[in-house]
């Protein structure tokens, strides 16, 4: 039986190939043991008419293999299609999105010579649970969505990643001053599980101050955890801020399965031209072996790398005149890491990957939540709507009402308007009208809430929506 580990390739579009096969040429070379499937995905799927960008036999090797190396792939423009990356990520539950943005002075031109951030992201909910809606002729909605299990995964994962990795702090990017709830609940479990580390520093920022510190002093930051979008815009900011996002690789982790891939795009330009650099890509493959237990072979790989950029053997995107020693293409690239195979760098901080039997990272458990009493206490309706003022709409609903629920307030995009409110305030079409319980402090039943929908639906609106409003052991859980 082969000792060798299963994995499955896709060689993408545009530079993937050639990044692709340096990749593969440079880590089989230093040893690598595998067993590789090769699977297509991309531009020719989508345009075969699979809008997935992925054939279902494709996600059979997936299942069987449990590890990816992807190159990047080409989306075509024009609607319908889906991003691959999305899809894989959730088919495959692959919860946690980690981005090392180090930076290689003086050998890449850098702003920051000291950089060495790690961006771990959330990587299946908030804004990209791709929950939309249009609910009227002025207005669209987007479904922020943060779960309590999705957040202790995401922030133990990076509290182990600390662990595993010698790393000394964890930090927290939020916006919980204006998302009391998402981003508060976020916020909360990042100090319920903070608390479990006493050897890790940690800290919490408000995201833009946060985003501009790290812009400005990224070596103030180790390792950076945060939701979705964040993560997403940031790891580009920080892989950018290093010298080049060409260098940065990324790994996508779940229970079951893992993706290791480069975080630039396939460059359609630059393909088939010998000129890309496979950085990432490879050091994407690093990241692999470390995952697959081949951990020897990923220092061996990291440092040959290391040492290629020390030498001065550049590609075009980051060659300097004053820096590098020699221009080169993909291939020759790929032929100086494997010539260095063995070598450690002199200037720059060698790696040295730990043994898979050295430690044993926990799993990333979530917690038994106790079972909260949730008492219904009203209702939001939203309504359609463009025949006056809030002032008249008011007037209108305050008559509309049942025994146990009465009108409490209107507000507009976030902003109340009914009672008291201000005239400068601009209004859309969109409206909610909060209903809340005649007597403070009673609850109330479905049943209710469907006879005042009726009640405003024979008074003449038009409801698009409506959301519960509960209190958990009587907790507001609503803003």
């Amino acid at each position: 039986m082969s000792k060798n580990t299963p994995i499955t390739v896709a060689y993408g579009d545009g530079i993937g190939p050639e990044i692709m096969e340096a990749t593969l040429n440079i880590i089989t070379s230093a040893g690598a043991e595998l067993d590789i499937e090769t699977i297509e995905i991309g531009e020719q799927v989508y345009l075969r008419g699979n809008l997935a960008g992925i054939e279902p036999s494709a996600w059979d090797s997936l299942r069987r293999t449990k590890v990816f190396l992807k190159a990047p792939i080409t989306t075509p423009q024009g609607g319908g299609y889906k991003s691959l990356n999305v899809t894989t990520r959730k088919t495959l539950g692959l919860y946690a999105n980690v981005r090392p943005c180090i930076s290689y002075h003086p050998y890449v031109s850098t702003k920051h010579p000291v950089m060495d951030v790690v961006i771990v992201r959330e990587n299946e909910e908030d804004l990209y649970a791709g929950i939309e809606y249009r609910q009227t002729q002025d207005v669209y909605q987007c479904l922020k969505l943060i779960s309590r299990p999705g957040s202790e995964k995401i922030i133990r994962y990076a509290f182990e990643y600390a662990v595993y990795n010698n790393r000394k702090k964890v930090t927290c990017f939020v916006k919980d001053n204006i998302m009391k709830l998402t981003d508060g609940l976020f916020h909360k479990i990042f100090k319920d599980i903070a608390a479990e580390y006493p050897d890790i520093e940690n800290e919490v920022w408000i995201v833009d101050i946060g985003a501009a510190k790290m812009a400005n002093t990224p070596e103030d930051f180790d390792v950076i955890v945060m939701e979705n979008l964040y993560g997403d815009i940031l790891s580009d900011v920080a892989a950018q801020i290093t010298g080049s996002v060409g260098l940065a690789g990324s790994s996508n982790i779940g229970e079951n399965f893992a993706m290791f891939e480069a975080i630039h795009g396939s460059a359609p330009r630059r393909a088939g031209q010998n000129l890309a650099n496979p950085s990432g890509l490879l050091l994407g493959g690093v990241m692999m072996l470390n995952h697959i237990g081949q951990s020897e072979i990923a220092t061996k790989v990291h440092n040959a790398w290391l040492k290629t950029l020390e030498d001065g053997i550049h590609t075009y995107d980051i060659f300097k005149d004053n820096i590098s020693k020699e221009k080169v293409g993909t291939k020759e690239f790929a032929k100086a890491v494997i010539e260095r195979l063995g070598q450690v760098p002199e200037k720059l901080k060698a790696v040295k990957y730990k043994k898979s039997d050295e430690v044993k990272r926990k799993q990333a458990d979530v917690s038994k939540l106790k079972i909260q009493q949730k008492d219904l206490v009203g209702v939001d309706i939203y309504l359609d709507w463009r025949n006056g003022s809030a002032e008249d709409l008011g007037e209108i609903l305050k008559k509309v009402g049942t025994d146990n629920l009465k009108l409490g307030f209107i507000s507009n995009r976030g902003v109340k308007v009914w009672p008291d409110g201000e005239p400068e305030t601009f209004c859309t079409d969109h409206w909610r009208c909060r209903y809340v319980t005649v007597n403070s402090g009673e609850t109330i039943n479905n049943s209710e809430v469907i006879k005042l929908l009726e009640k405003v639906y024979d008074t003449g609106f038009d409801f698009i929506k409506t959301e519960h409003i509960y209190n958990f052991d009587g907790e507001a859980g609503y803003s």
